[in-house]
């Protein structure tokens, strides 16, 4: 059977709302148009990347043994993948670079039930039409409502694996409904911050600051989160995880330990604010990074292993 557009959006996760092209495309978006409109007056490279697929999924439970559908990519940010898990397993990928701009993607399934999770590039832009299964799906119960907001990491750049960024990583665990608002080169903006009609997040996650780090004056990153209170209230919980380990300063790692002790000490100041030290996500090797700044799949492994084991440990 061939799901419509409505019924492909019932299985389709990380989207705040959704627009059809003419010819029949499904397109998701994690901003709202006014957000959008403000990145495309703001800077071309934010733009480019605030709508692309990130943390975008399709996920459902089904009998069914095979499946397809239609893409079209209309941004390209880096080499990236479609993957698709069955019961929390990749069990197939495409790579972007691997395959033409508009296609048909076709994948067997094993038999029986099972979970199926689809996974879109992050770091493109994909629309959708014509999902074809051949048995019923039913769309996955997720958790709590969480808006995640952050930078090219965020997004999913580094380990060139749609599955494996930190954030999928950490969701297969947690199992939150996101919507991720991370975009390559992003800083504490509260220019974006805007109330997205009908959506309310039940928890805020902001993973931001590393394009920052050795920055003296701090009063961005002091309105912005003044911004994200106002916007959202102070009795949602809001998290803040501090910049990672990265081996790219010229100037050593004081200035980033130093930023991040201002950090925690403005977002220490709110009472529904915890904070996670970000120094201590990812191992301090070049090993678990693709350049030094961005972690690379195994750094992305363990960044979301242990984001999701400190936010149990903390009660977010």
């Amino acid at each position: 059977m061939v799901l419509t557009n409505d019924e492909l959006k019932k299985i389709y996760f990380g989207a705040y709302e959704f627009g059809e092209t003419k010819d029949g495309y499904l397109e998701a978006f994690q901003y709202s148009k006014k957000q959008i409109e403000y990145f495309k007056d703001a800077l071309e490279m934010w733009y480019e990347r605030c709508t692309a697929s990130t943390a975008k999924t399709l996920e459902f439970t089904t009998f069914a043994n095979k499946l397809s559908f239609q893409y079209k990519i209309i941004w390209k940010g880096s080499p990236d993948s479609f993957e698709i898990t069955v019961d929390g397993l990749v069990s197939q990928i495409k790579y972007v670079k691997d395959i033409m701009d508009c296609g048909t993607i076709e994948w067997d399934l094993p038999k029986g039930a099972k979970k199926v999770v689809i996974y879109l590039p992050a770091d493109a832009t994909v629309l959708i039409r014509n999902f074809t299964i051949d048995a019923k799906v039913i769309p996955a119960l997720k958790g709590e409502k969480v808006l995640w907001l952050g930078d090219s990491i965020t997004q999913g750049y580094g380990p060139l694996r749609s599955s494996n960024t930190y954030v999928s990583v950490a969701n297969r665990i947690l199992n939150y409904d996101i919507i991720n608002q991370g975009i390559g080169g992003y800083i504490y903006d509260r220019n974006s911050l805007m109330k997205m009609e009908g959506y309310d997040p039940d928890k805020i996650i902001v993973a931001l600051g590393t394009n920052q780090c050795g920055d003296e004056d701090m009063s961005k990153i002091q309105k912005y989160y003044e911004t994200l209170t106002d916007i959202y209230g102070t009795d949602i919980p809001i998290l803040c995880i501090t910049p990672i380990w990265r081996g790219d300063l010229v100037n050593g790692l004081q200035e980033l330990i130093t930023f991040n002790e201002k950090l925690m000490d403005i977002a220490g100041k709110y009472k529904n604010v915890k904070i996670i030290d970000g120094m201590k996500m990812v191992p301090h090797f070049p090993e678990y990074f693709l350049d030094n700044l961005h972690p690379n799949c195994l750094g992305c492994e363990v960044y979301g292993r242990n984001l999701a084991d400190a936010i149990r440990a903390i009660g977010f």
